[in-house]
């Protein structure tokens, strides 16, 4: 197949911005983008070239595969009908509103043979993709995801919303279960969790403590890792990576006892090169980099951490 027959479900603010890298994507032909408001639709269709749809199983059976963009109640329905016609399907993240939705998108993707990618974009991030063979065994990981507050993303908590990006990191570098975690958390703009903290201890001793924001002044997102003999700052939204390590024997005089490494990545772009790996997995019938599973443990924990908010807050 020379070029896949793409479409985007949902093209609103995010939705939009998946169907521009879909039709600038080498091996994609976007055919359709859908959603039921008739302006995003035909403000999108106008700008990609693609044929506008209300209704998104008018499409089931006529494309490759697919983005499922829409607000997170109806991830599953959506991406399950896809996956059962026989189309690959990237799903933003958080993967549906349930584990167990989630359980049943992977084993239909299973059973289609089908990819199953959930949109974690951080994942894409050139700091992050970096900071990977710099990392040997993390003892402590510290995240702050800060942001202003807005009516966009607000269907879902502050942990669903952002903190579900630093869970999905932190689980990929650790690689360890989940030994216990303890949250706080609080509404302040919204009737949803606007502000939430978790100090999360995995089975191999590493503790990460991870805070997210969207009431903030600012807008930041880092990462710092601590090992035995380094610290690793990764900048996310600057995209720079620092490691600090211990340096090799003693040091010469006026050394200092540390080598510093410092890289700067061009703000590139992060979404089109999560599609492209998508398509690309597609075609070559290989996992994908975020999987079903990677977007199920996230939100498992993701839950996980908003019951323990709520039951703080009772």
């Amino acid at each position: 197949m020379s070029q896949f027959r793409t479409a985007v479900i949902g093209v609103g603010y995010l939705g939009r911005f998946h169907a521009q890298k879909y039709a600038q994507a080498t091996g994609s032909r976007l055919i359709a983008v859908a959603d039921a408001t008739e302006s995003a639709r035909m403000r999108v269709a106008a700008e990609t070239g693609a044929r506008p749809v209300a209704d998104y199983r008018e499409l089931l059976g006529e494309v490759d595969a697919v983005s499922v963009v829409t607000p997170t109640p109806a991830h599953f329905q959506i991406a399950h009908d896809f996956l059962r016609a026989g189309a690959h399907v990237l799903v933003e993240k958080p993967i549906t509103e349930t584990a167990e939705q989630a359980r049943m998108l992977i084993e239909a993707a299973r059973k289609a043979g089908r990819v199953l990618q959930v949109g974690h974009l951080e994942r894409f991030n050139p700091a992050v993709r970096a900071a990977e063979p710099c990392l040997r065994t993390p003892r402590f990981i510290e995240c702050h995801r800060l942001a202003p507050y807005r009516e966009r993303g607000t269907d879902v908590n502050v942990v669903l919303d952002l903190m579900i990006h630093d869970i999905d990191i932190v689980q990929a570098i650790v690689g360890s279960p989940i030994a216990s975690l303890e949250a706080v958390g609080a509404p302040v703009f919204s009737d949803e969790i606007d502000i939430a903290n978790a100090r999360i201890r995995f089975e191999n001793g590493c503790v990460a403590n991870t805070t997210a924001s969207r009431v903030s002044l600012k807008t930041e997102r880092k990462l710092r890792l601590f090992e035995d003999d380094a610290y690793l700052s990764i900048d996310l939204q600057q995209r720079i990576l620092t490691v600090i390590r211990k340096r090799a024997g003693e040091p010469s005089e006026g050394q200092l006892p540390v080598t510093i490494e410092e890289q700067s990545f061009e703000q590139g772009d992060a979404l089109r090169a999560e599609i492209e790996s998508f398509i690309d997995c597609a075609r070559e019938g290989r996992p994908p980099v975020v999987t079903g599973e990677d977007g199920l443990r996230a939100l498992e924990t993701a839950i996980r951490i908003t019951r323990e908010v709520s039951a703080g807050k009772r």
